[in-house]
Formats: C-alpha cells, structure tokens, sequence
C-alpha cells in the first residue's frame, strides 16, 4: 500500500506536494479502513484527485510512472535520465527532482527515496521502518554510501554499488545482481504498483481468452449487467499466417515463441489483441472478440474496434476493480481520467463494489484522477480520500486533501461549495471578459 507519496521540482509542482494515504480521525466510513496494529495506523483504501484542466493532476500520475521505470528498467549507459523537472522557473530547471515513498509491504514499512537530475542519481535512501526506530538499509550521496552496520561486511553489496552507474538506482542495479535484502520493494514497483492511462489497454487480456481462468467465467457473468450490449467475450481461434504483421516481426515470433509461454501482441489504434502460443509445435492465433445477441437469439461476432470507447474502457477497467476487490488483493491501481468515456453511474456502481468488499484487513487501494462531480460525495468517500490539486498564479501546483479545510462537516454537500470555488481547484475562465467578448463577436460577423 502507498502510505504516503511527495514530488518536488516535478513538472508542474515546484515546491514539494505531499500526498498521504494516512486516516485522519475522521470516523465516517470507519469500517472500511485498513488499519495496521503493528504501526497504530489506518491507511485509507481509495483516493480521489479532482481540479481544473492542466492542474497537475496527470502530472502526479506521470510522477508514479517515471518512477516505476526508472526501478524496475533502469537506465541505459550513458543515457539521460527522461526527467521533467520544473520549467516555469530558470532556478528550478536545474535544480535534482525529488521522490519520496512510504510503502507497506508485507506489514512492514519502507521509505525510499532518491533525487534525481538528467544526468545522474543525485541521492538514494532506503530505510525501514520498525515500530520504535528506523533502520536506514542504504544513504547514497553521489558516488558514496552508507550501509547498515549490519550490511557492512556482506561484500557483494560492495560489488553491486561499485558497479551502479552515475545515471541508475542502486535499488534497481542490486536487485540486478541477485541481491535479494532490497527485493521487496523492487518487487513493489514492479508487480504491485499497475498504472491505468486513459488510453491503455488491460495488459494480460489473454485471461479472457481462457475458459477455465476464473477472470474469464467472472467478466462474462458481470459485462452483461453494465448495459453495454456486449453479451460475452472470448476468442477466436485464426490461423497465425492471417493476422496482418511485418515479415520480420512474423520471422521473430516463428523463431521465439516457446511451447507454453504465450506472446500478447497488441495492434493499436484499431486494439486488436491477439495471444500467440505454440501447440505441438505449430503455432496458433486467438483474437479478442465480443458477442452481442441478436433478437433471434442467436450471437453476433463483433471486433474489439466495433465497440464504443466506452465499452472498450470498461473491458480495460472492470478486470482491475475485480483485482483489488479479492480479499486477498495487495495490489495498488493508480487510474489517470477514470471518467473517460465512461457514464458517472458506472464509475459509482465499481467504486462502491469495491468499497464493500473493503475492511480493517485489506491491503488493496485505488487512487484516480477525475473530474467526475458525482463521485464527489460523502457517502461514497471520506473527506480525507478526496484531494484538490489547484494551479497557482506562479505556475506550480498546490495539493490538499478536502479534510484540510475547515468547516466541512461530515454532512456538507461539498460538491456545491468546489463548484462555487470556495475549495480551489476549479478552472479560472473568463469567456465572458470584454475581450472574449470582440472575439466572438469578430467570428461572428466572418460567417456572416
């Protein structure tokens, strides 16, 4: 779980923007929120981010993803590193952009930390965090390190820093050299932390293309239900000599694909997704398809291209609400617009799905950006698991959580209070100055 989160010279957040999945003592929704006994704390299952167009919303989520691949990928040799550092002030623009991470990982809590510049890894901190004291696993200051005492004699450790380059994360380079004391939060990274962006498609789709996978017989039991038309998915079986791929790329996957390891291939912009597997040597095609009924009862094959946006975004989105929703779920889903193309009453209905299936011992969370004002409700979400990222006169974004604020009470209707910009984070439009007002009127009279 992301207990807590902050950027500093980051695109657009100048100054450092904490973001904290920590409870407050509010108690509404109490039931729902995990709590950790070992650190007498409550970290909080969802998180809203609402504000204007071109706030910095989208920034935080380029911020998660910047950092993912800087861990679990790396850096190539005397590459950059693909920093975005803040560029509305000269001063900042070469000043190191900062990163801190507060992880649970297996009820215990890391903090990992590093700063960054185009050029090089500036500085790099790990530390655990136990219940009375902290255990700082790695510092590293440029091309020097301090080691726990206890890590001080374990000479692989020397090997894998002396062979950490200027441009890379020791995290990242020891974990490469089979160094397993930093794994887990590596692993973290890597295989808990999924990023959604509006426009990706769900990764390991093949799921839906298995019968006997329990994500298959699931979706086809609940896509029904969400008033697409879509009666069922599956796959259709095509000979690999017809889908339409480069001969190199073909010659590739002749060449590579083992017997039992299937290959997603991904075709954009029409998403046609295909699984490649090798069966008695030969190799076998599946398209994602859909179904839709006819009014004779009969099935209707349609193509992933055929169906609306919407309907694509909620193939994409409902597999990562029924993810987080298992009871066993220690995944973090971070969704950039999770209202695109997507109606306000579906969003609600598998936000409060996945709410339900919350409580004191769940260790799953969703953070998303939005705009959608019908989520910005009370009795959906906790005051401090809704956040206002709001764009000030200097450029840099600003982020508060709305139990920031005084006077709102638990039975406010904050919805009308962010629309009269009593919050901030609303979008400062003048369409109705003296000047927007000659504009419109100079079209006007071009048409005529």
């Amino acid at each position: 779980m992301i207990i807590s989160f902050s950027v500093e010279n980051w695109t657009s957040f100048k100054d450092k923007a904490t973001f904290s999945m920590v409870a407050s003592r509010e108690r509404q929704h109490g039931k729902r929120v995990p709590k950790v006994g070992k650190y007498q704390t409550r970290i909080l299952p969802v998180a809203a981010i609402y504000g204007g167009n071109a706030s910095g919303k989208t920034n935080l989520f380029k911020a998660l993803k910047f950092t993912k691949t800087l861990v679990t990928r790396g850096t190539q040799p005397d590459s950059l590193i693909p920093v975005e550092p803040f560029l509305l002030d000269s001063k900042s623009h070469d000043n190191a952009v900062r990163f801190q991470f507060e992880l649970l990982i297996k009820e215990e809590v890391y903090e990992f930390s590093f700063a960054v510049t185009r050029h090089v890894v500036c500085e790099e901190k790990l530390v655990h965090v136990l219940s009375t004291r902290e255990r700082v696993l790695y510092d590293r200051k440029a091309d020097k390190i301090i080691l726990d005492k206890k890590l001080e004699n374990l000479p692989f450790l020397d090997f894998a820093f002396n062979g950490t380059r200027d441009n890379q994360l020791f995290l990242t380079n020891s974990v490469s050299q089979k160094v397993d004391i930093f794994k887990p939060v590596y692993d973290w990274f890597n295989d808990t932390l999924k990023l959604i962006a509006p426009d990706d498609r769900f990764e390991p789709f093949e799921q839906f293309l298995d019968e006997d996978h329990q994500l298959f017989s699931i979706m086809n039991l609940m896509i029904p239900q969400l008033d697409t038309g879509i009666s069922r998915i599956g796959g259709e079986e095509i000979p690999f000599e017809n889908i339409n791929l480069p001969p190199a790329l073909k010659s590739d996957l002749q060449e590579n694909v083992k017997e039992g390891k299937p290959v997603r291939l991904l075709a954009q912009p029409i998403n046609e997704q295909h699984i490649i597997t090798r069966r008695n040597g030969k190799l076998v095609a599946k398209k994602l398809v859909t179904y839709h009924q006819r009014l004779d009862g009969s099935e209707a094959q349609f193509e992933m291209r055929q169906e609306s946006d919407g309907s694509q975004r909620i193939i994409d989105l409902l597999p990562a609400f029924l993810d987080i929703s298992s009871s066993n779920s220690t995944k973090v889903y971070v969704i950039d617009e999770i209202d695109r193309s997507l109606h306000s009453l579906l969003i609600r209905e598998l936000l409060e799905g996945y709410l339900s299936k919350c409580s004191t011992e769940t260790r799953a969370q969703v953070l998303f950006t939005t705009h959608d004002l019908l989520l910005m409700d009370q009795q959906l979400l906790r005051r401090d698991e809704m956040w206002i990222v709001e764009r000030e006169t200097t450029g840099g974004s600003n982020l508060l959580s709305f139990s920031e604020y005084e006077g709102i009470r638990y039975d406010k209707d904050i919805r009308k209070s962010y629309l009269q910009g009593r919050l901030g984070g609303i979008p400062k439009i003048s369409l109705c100055d003296t000047q927007s007002n000659q504009c419109f009127e100079e079209i006007g009279r071009g048409n005529k």
